[in-house]
């Protein structure tokens, strides 16, 4: 015999095979009924554009679904759940080859095709599945890591899928050793299953004991496929549909509009306000707890849970899947009914989407905390007091810093920049300064920098000055969403009038608003971040830099540049102009960056002591041992700032505006 002849016997001691498709047939049934009450709850939900772009999804599909790259993320729990993942689709991929070449008679089990697939490989990934599943278990039984739900379902998954997956190990290697396979060495875990048993019993003991395992092994694989459906072993469905159908643009664009012609109510307060894909949400989360994990409310020590607010609506959901809701079942809206959707919670949020960012399967959390805040603000008239000071301020100066005492051009002094007002022609660049640039008295040595860097470059710019008012951000972000609306549709009008074409800030709130929000309201015009147009200008030879002895530099990365629009490099290529040593990182950088605590109308509230984020991010730059601490917006600057002079390193370290470091390193043209 050849390689060409190798093959097998599949149904060796195994007589009356037709009962096991007798089996096979309840079981899809029960499974199929899981999965069409699944399926019956999302339908149920407000549409949603989520299949658009297939070829995008797909390819959002092959990298995070198939190829798992947000769930490697966390390298252990990354490493058992690909184990686990490769390893049971190959052994389904296997079984539809024995199916294949026994039921239907196309012999494809043969030759190498046999011993290199069916054999050797098969073999080797279902270790490495057994192998993530042991790991899962050392984790969750041992490790103990908080993020994770704690349950018996989670256990007995594991459990099962041990033994399930072990005993197709033992039916293998028991074939192997009574019918002394002359190719069994392909399969090196069942070949060694048999050589120990071997030493242990005899032929006829194995097939005996083959016999009765092979029916076992059927019996517990087609129970836990009945069942899986009806527990958080769906995911494997649901995840891959809820990736697929994932969010293609920016997380800053993450957020809908409200229409106000035709809805009754606005915002989210019953289970039937929520979309499809929301639903969907709710199936596919896997409750690994990243979300909360990577929460900075929750991190330190305040009670909002972005997975408890999935958990919850998911479970909700399933009990109202079970009977029609009257208005009695939802009295009081999905805040009396979930703890974790209270109010008070809510508002701990500063919409940094670390929580969506954390997500290994696209739920998006930030979305439905939202559209919860919007039902308080807008159906309640429920918020907190320092938020609603800082929403009046905004109706009635244009701006949320009610407190503040400067103007909008306090900031120019000692510089000629005109107005959009003053001069007759549209410039090329209209440098929008921001409330936080030109109403906090610390920003506004930053934006006088920045301002001075573009006229050391010669960039034709312009400023609105008195006539510019709030973008908007932080109504949308509190829920206040008619708000928003007047004031961006009274900017754009601005931008309109002056023929604006565009727009340089250093805030990224800012930047986000123009860039994916704006648009969806009619404005036409190219928005820029600072670091990025700084870039620019040096790379053009319009700003000579010199590199200084600056020691140690850090750069947080405020959320709304790099998670919201995926910036990390622009302010980090400009630090490498201007530092000599470089720059050294946090644990938590980039797109995993820690909050400010300043986002989501948060800079208007009052932390309570010892669950400040600003503090808790101040600590973690602190230790990188830096000198400097450089930041890219105004929001940012001051949160940093408050917070490393909490921790009494305000003499020691700096904290530094991008275009502050940059003047410093400029040359005079």
């Amino acid at each position: 015999m050849n390689a060409a002849e190798a093959t097998r016997e599949v149904m060796w001691n195994i007589k009356h095979g037709w009962l096991m498709y007798a089996l096979l047939a309840p079981t899809l049934l029960v499974a199929g009924a899981g999965i069409y009450f699944r399926v019956a709850q999302w339908r149920r939900g407000r549409p949603a554009v989520r299949l658009d772009q297939p070829w995008k999804r797909l390819a959002h599909f092959w990298q995070h679904a198939l190829l798992q790259r947000r769930t490697m993320r966390k390298r252990y729990a990354g490493v058992f759940h690909a184990f686990i993942f490769w390893g049971v689709i190959t052994l389904v991929a296997a079984t539809t080859v024995v199916m294949i070449h026994h039921d239907f008679g196309v012999p494809i089990m043969r030759g190498r095709f046999y011993l290199y697939f069916q054999s050797l490989f098969v073999d080797v990934l279902g270790a490495l599945a057994v192998i993530g599943v042991l790991m899962a278990g050392f984790r969750r039984w041992r490790i103990r890591p908080p993020q994770l739900v704690y349950s018996d379902e989670a256990s007995w998954i594991l459990i099962l899928s041990l033994v399930i997956l072990s005993s197709g190990f033992l039916v293998e290697g028991w074939r192997i050793a009574v019918t002394n396979d002359p190719w069994g060495i392909w399969s090196p875990f069942g070949y060694l299953v048999a050589l120990v048993s071997q030493s242990l019993v005899s032929d006829a003991v194995l097939q005996e004991a083959h016999w009765f395992l092979w029916w076992g092994h059927l019996f517990l694989a087609f129970g836990f496929i009945a069942w899986a459906p009806y527990t958080k072993m769906i995911h494997p469905l649901t995840s891959a549909l809820n990736i697929y159908a994932a969010n293609l643009k920016p997380v800053g664009a993450s957020l809908t509009s409200v229409d106000f012609e035709s809805e009754d109510s606005f915002g989210v307060n019953r289970l039937e306000d929520f979309t499809w894909k929301d639903r969907l949400d709710f199936d596919a989360c896997t409750e690994c707890g990243r979300c909360t994990e990577a929460c900075p409310a929750n991190g330190v020590g305040k009670r909002l849970s972005p997975r408890d607010i999935i958990l919850g609506l998911r479970d909700h959901m399933h009990r109202a899947g079970k009977h029609t809701l009257d208005s009695e079942d939802e009295k009081g809206g999905l805040a009396a009914l979930l703890p974790a959707l209270a109010p008070e919670l809510l508002w701990q949020c500063t919409t940094c989407a670390a929580c969506v960012e954390a997500c290994p399967v696209s739920i998006e959390q930030l979305p439905k905390i939202v559209d919860l805040r919007r039902y308080q603000v807008m159906e309640e008239a429920s918020v907190p007091e320092s938020i609603q000071t800082a929403m009046t301020s905004l109706e009635t100066r244009g701006h949320p810093f009610a407190g503040s005492r400067f103007s909008r051009v306090d900031w120019l002094e000692g510089l000629n920049i005109p107005s959009l007002n003053d001069t007759g022609e549209s410039p090329e660049v209209l440098l929008w300064v921001g409330c936080g640039g030109a109403l906090v008295e610390r920003n506004q040595r930053s934006t006088h920098a920045l301002a001075s860097l573009l006229q050391r470059a010669g960039v034709n710019f312009a400023i609105l000055g008195r006539e510019e008012s709030c973008t908007g951000d932080p109504a949308r972000r509190v829920g206040n969403e008619f708000l928003f609306e007047q004031l961006a549709q009274k900017n754009i009008a601005k931008f309109a009038k002056h023929q604006v074409k565009k727009v340089v800030t250093s805030c990224p709130h800012c930047f986000n608003t123009f860039r994916n929000e704006y648009p969806s309201l009619g404005a036409d015009f190219e928005v820029v971040h600072h670091t990025e147009f700084l870039g620019e200008l040096i790379q053009r030879g319009h700003l000579k830099m010199k590199k200084g002895d600056l020691g140690k530099i850090t750069f947080h990365d405020p959320c709304y540049l790099s998670r919201h629009n995926g910036i990390t490099k622009a302010p980090r290529n400009l630090l490498g102009e201007i530092s000599q040593e470089g720059l050294v990182e946090t644990k938590r950088t980039g797109r995993e960056s820690f909050c400010c605590g300043g986002g989501g109308g948060m800079s208007f509230v009052d932390d309570t002591a010892g669950q400040r984020i600003n503090q808790e991010r101040s600590r973690e730059l602190l230790n990188t041992g830096a000198k400097t601490i450089a930041v890219g917006c105004p929001f940012c600057t001051t949160m940093v700032e408050d917070g490393v002079g909490a921790e009494n390193a305000g003499g020691t370290v700096a904290v530094k505006e991008l275009s502050e470091l940059i003047l410093e390193a400029s040359e005079e043209a």
